[in-house]
């Protein structure tokens, strides 16, 4: 067996929260024959598999009895290319950001909103991830993936996937897949999205008039830099809450007592379609948890909607600590608020 497994592993450097949790085996994959040796060495040993992309989604509230499976194949391909549309594929442990970065060096537009978010390619899909107007199922062209019932590499279109907001087939079906390799259409014609956030508006500070791909990308950037803290610097999974979808009623009533609510109503067929999604750190600030902290889990000072370990915070404490701000909001605006990592 090629599979190298270790014992009694700090998690720590592998949770972009850097909260200390132990795993009692651990092992890294960095090919489809290892993927299938920790499957059949967790099998053998009566274990759980437990994967992990960049540990970014993630919280760690207690040890893993578990086979960790750290992803961490490479390999970037042009799969097609008809000077317009290009199809690309990821291996599942290629760094999210870097690939984003290979994709518009190479001039292939389309992922360039979804620029300096953590994880992994093969993490991607999985919670559907989303920025400034775009989510990944907007470039989707299909994904490997081994299908843990059967054994077999299964081939998986957009319609196969069931993407939903922060959501997707392999979120619900929850230890039956391992995505292995991840397709995207591209285009050499950018059709920029700039009117979701503050995109357009710092671009024209910058005097920029007929932006590029890259050039949204580094306005991107450069905004997330300045609301989101640097996992390196201080621990944290980043947005921290899904933002709540609610009944256009509840936002009318919602916005005549708060005239500045954030809301976004829902587009179907180009129509309002009777929901809008309300932005979740408006709704954590106006409560008042913006910057709180107590020991070392904490509320960013910039970003509400950003929970932030301060050092030695344990994943329970920050788990409380969600907890305690899910229960104000239901109580002070009647809205539910989802946690968006991966509690474990």
């Amino acid at each position: 067996m090629s599979l190298q497994v270790s014992t009694q592993v700090s998690l720590k450097p592998y949770n972009s929260f850097a909260v200390e949790a132990r795993a009692s085996h651990f092992a890294e994959a960095e090919n489809d024959q290892q993927i299938r040796e920790a499957l059949s060495y967790a099998q053998a040993q009566q274990l759980p598999l437990l994967l992990l992309g960049g540990g970014s989604n993630l919280l760690l509230t207690a040890d893993v009895d578990a086979l960790v499976l750290r992803m961490a194949s490479r390999g970037i391909s042009v799969l097609s290319d008809d000077g317009d549309r290009v199809v690309i594929e990821a291996e599942a442990g290629e760094p999210w950001h870097p690939f984003v970065q290979w994709t518009l060096a190479q001039g292939f537009a389309g992922l360039e909103n979804l620029s300096l978010i953590p994880g992994t390619v093969g993490a991607a899909p999985v919670q559907n991830i989303g920025a400034y107007g775009v989510e990944l199922k907007d470039l989707f062209a299909g994904l490997t993936a081994l299908d843990r019932r059967s054994g077999e590499l299964r081939e998986l279109s957009l319609q196969d996937c069931a993407f939903a907001y922060r959501d997707s087939q392999f979120k619900r079906e929850s230890g039956r897949w391992v995505i292995l390799r991840v397709r995207f259409a591209l285009s050499r014609a950018a059709a920029l999205h700039l009117d979701y956030g503050p995109v357009r508006q710092r671009l024209t500070e910058q005097g920029i008039s007929a932006p590029t791909a890259l050039d949204v990308s580094q306005a991107i950037c450069a905004i997330r830099s300045e609301k989101l803290p640097d996992p390196a610097e201080l621990g944290n999974a980043g947005s921290f809450f899904k933002n709540p979808l609610v009944s256009a009623e509840l936002a009318q009533r919602l916005r005549a007592e708060h005239a500045d609510l954030v809301a976004y109503p829902q587009m179907v067929n180009g129509q309002a379609g009777g929901q809008v999604k309300l932005a979740a750190g408006w709704l954590i600030e106006r409560a008042g948890w913006k910057g709180f902290r107590e020991g070392d889990a904490g509320v960013h000072r910039l970003q509400a909607l950003v929970l932030v370990n301060y050092g030695a915070a344990t994943g329970a404490q920050l788990l409380a600590l969600a907890q305690r701000i899910q229960a104000d909001i239901a109580q002070r605006f009647a809205v539910d608020l989802e946690i968006e990592p991966n509690v474990l």
